[in-house]
């Protein structure tokens, strides 16, 4: 089994926390440079991961002995930097968000394709086992024609470090939001047409100037009615989605999923009546339901996080050495990026100084 080198700018906690912790594990990676600015990062990482460290990045690039090259820098680096990574001919993973900007997406692609190098982007959570569930479900065609969907990835959190600022590409869009609006995006069409788009934003208990909440409504022709909560101000916690059908629905939440349809041979029979109805009587019926439910597997639902990078890496693993596909493309990034980049145009924010 051919073992791939890997270099990491950044220990910070998706640097350490999501790849270094993860990879650390997996047989078909090694770490072998770690680079951050703060030399007790450095210290903790060699420690660690048994790799070296530095603190200036550019010492990582210069290297000619690395497959890939993890790019977990603070979000308003990661299209700067990884054009300085794919200009020095190494294969790229940077993390979410991808790019502010479709303009700044299309450049890395372009450079990418020019350099022949991998253009890799992080977004693990199209991989999260209720999303996956749900999704197949829905394809399936038991609910019929979905009619909406509602996605919350909310909770109650008072913020008050880098990513609550504009100028470091901040707030709950930025930093949340590449996980449930590449879920949207995904069930929307997976053809990668582009939604119309209403949203709003809301500074709550933020302490920097960008958005701690998101309301955003996605509708197409032929497409289900998506709504998409990210706050920072729910009090009472919810994380899942909810999916509307013209013959059931669906619910996830945690790791577990249930959901219930009806097979139109089975309903009652029924016809359009002008007519009053008879005697003080209401129109109703008794649908025969099919219920149905699904629970994350135990040994994955111990450690969600880490089954999502799991088959991630596994994905990116057979990319480099077996030539395999992308899962997660540029082509889906740069989608998700086009949304957030017209979420921020209908929702200019003031900014601090």
């Amino acid at each position: 089994m051919k073992q791939l080198r890997v270099g990491i700018l950044g220990q910070g906690r998706s640097g350490r926390d999501i790849h270094a912790i993860y990879l650390a594990t997996d047989p078909r990676y090694k770490i072998v440079v770690i680079a951050d600015p703060l030399k007790d990062r450095c210290q903790r990482a060699r420690q660690e991961w048994g790799c070296e460290a530095v603190t200036d990045y550019r010492q990582v690039l210069k290297r000619q002995d690395l497959d890939i090259i993890v790019n977990a820098s603070p979000s308003m680096l990661h299209v700067p930097i990884t054009k300085e990574i794919l200009k020095a001919g190494h294969n790229v993973l940077v993390e979410k968000p991808f790019a502010r900007r479709v303009k700044d997406a299309d450049a890395l692609i372009a450079l990418a394709k020019k350099q022949r190098r991998l253009l890799a982007i992080f977004q693990q959570s199209y991989f999260a086992p209720t999303f996956r569930k749900a999704r197949e479900v829905i394809r399936s065609g038991v609910l019929g024609r979905i009619v909406m969907i509602k996605i919350a990835a909310n909770g109650f959190a008072r913020r008050w470090d880098w990513q609550t600022l504009q100028s470091f590409d901040g707030g709950n869009l930025l930093n949340t939001g590449p996980h449930p609006v590449g879920q949207v995006l995904d069930l929307f069409d997976p053809k990668l047409s582009m939604p119309k788009i209403w949203c709003q934003f809301d500074r709550v208990n933020t302490f920097g100037d960008a958005e701690d909440h998101v309301k955003a409504v996605f509708t197409g022709k032929g497409k289900p009615t998506i709504d998409l909560e990210i706050s920072s101000c729910c009090a009472f916690p919810v994380y899942g989605m909810q999916v509307y059908g013209s013959r059931g629905g669906l619910t996830n939440s945690g790791n577990h999923v249930e959901w219930k349809y009806f097979d139109p041979k089975s309903a009652p029979r029924q016809k359009l009546i002008r007519t009053p109805l008879p005697g003080p009587s209401y129109c109703r019926e008794t649908v025969p339901w099919v219920q149905e439910s699904w629970d994350v597997p135990e040994d994955i639902a111990k450690d969600v996080f880490a089954y999502m990078s799991k088959v991630f890496y596994g994905n990116l693993y057979d990319v480099l050495v077996n030539k395999g596909k992308l899962a997660v493309t540029p082509p889906m990034a740069r989608r998700l990026v086009a949304v957030m980049e017209e979420c921020h145009r209908q929702n200019p924010l003031s900014r601090k100084k």
